[in-house]
């Protein structure tokens, strides 16, 4: 199978409605936000669901999440070195296998692997470790908000107590949930030519982030983002004539402007006409 054989920029125009898209651990779980009040979502994040997406349409991811989690796996190491699931145990002991054919053998096993890369840092019997890194060819940005967001948080209570013989209320039953009440982001990626020939990453595996990225949020409800809050809007896909593109990343992205009621315009370039994408 070749390898990608042109680059591509992608942006992802989505809304918010009245859902927390993401929320910070270190702030009491309330929406992303920069300095400037902007929402964000990220990177990570964006990553996670993706993997998710593609998972679902039977494809061999690594970094699973522990509620998608399909082979019963503990760790990221397990998964790893598991004989049935991974590479097996001999392909990180730096004496019976090289580190790059382990590198090749992951990529070809896993999408996400082969994609966004991934460190494989473990100890192993003969060496005090081994560190195997791959970087991928996909990038993609975090996304942030067109406009400045606005925050509604409220105090919430729990129905029935965890403590105790449930007479009396335990210390956790108060509690905050917050939601972003209505607002646009936009997100960028590209996929880079020149590292996907280093982990075999494909114009099929491309085309596989194509038709999952229009229906991100598909299968991602929980009781911060309730189904139908989140929706991706469009995916603008820029395919490039070469390996080394007709422009940069940065004025293809630049070429996008969203407006706040989620309307896009697009400057022209010459020769790189986009496929605009209508969201699932």
């Amino acid at each position: 199978m070749s390898t990608l054989s042109r680059k591509i920029d992608f942006a992802v125009v989505f809304s918010v409605k009245n859902a927390n898209p993401n929320g910070d651990p270190l702030n009491g779980n309330r929406p992303r936000t920069d300095y400037d009040g902007y929402g964000e979502v990220s990177d990570v994040c964006l990553k996670r669901k993706i993997r998710d997406r593609l998972q679902g349409m039977g494809e061999a991811i690594f970094v699973q999440s522990d509620e998608k989690k399909q082979d019963g796996m503990t760790s990221l190491r397990n998964r790893a070195e598991s004989d049935e699931f991974g590479l097996g145990k001999d392909a990180f002991n730096a004496k019976k296998s090289a580190p790059g054919e382990t590198a090749a053998q992951a990529c070809k096993k896993w999408l996400d692997v082969r994609a966004f890369g991934q460190l494989f840092a473990f100890k192993v019997e003969s060496k005090d470790g081994v560190s195997i890194p791959i970087r991928g060819p996909v990038s993609i940005h975090p996304a942030f908000s067109i406009e400045p967001v606005s925050i509604t948080s409220s105090q919430i209570t729990k129905s029935v107590s965890g403590e105790g013989d449930g007479s009396k209320r335990g210390a956790d039953t108060m509690g905050m949930k917050h939601r972003v009440d209505d607002s646009i982001y936009v997100a960028f990626g590209a996929m880079s030519p020149q590292l996907a020939e280093r982990t075999g990453f494909s114009d099929e595996d491309a085309d596989k982030f194509k038709q999952v990225l229009p229906k991100l949020f598909e299968g991602d409800a929980s009781s911060a983002r309730p189904e139908g809050s989140m929706a991706v809007e469009k995916v603008i896909w820029w395919e490039h004539a070469s390996k080394g593109g007709q422009y940069s990343s940065a004025k293809v992205h630049r070429s996008l402007r969203v407006s706040e009621d989620g309307t896009i315009s697009l400057d022209e370039l010459d020769g790189l006409a986009p496929e605009i994408i209508e969201g699932f």
